[in-house]
């Protein structure tokens, strides 16, 4: 298990865990991240990430990003 920020670009993963606190995850969920979904990174720049994930596109900032485990 790692950080989705370790993930190279065009990767696809599937979501294992999501840490932090319970507003943090509901607030991911929302966005569609929850455990077994498949997760793409389309880009990566400066650390921070677009992620493909259930049929959109989401910018995620390195601190988030940090709290999904692929």
């Amino acid at each position: 298990m790692m950080p989705l920020t370790m993930a190279q670009a065009r990767e696809s993963a599937s979501i294992q865990k999501i840490t932090g606190r319970d507003e943090v995850r509901q607030h991911l969920a929302e966005l569609g991240f929850v455990v077994g979904a498949p997760v793409t990174v389309v880009s990566q720049l400066g650390g921070n990430l677009i992620v493909q994930v259930k049929d959109s596109r989401v910018a995620l900032d390195r601190g988030m990003a940090n709290r999904i485990m692929i």
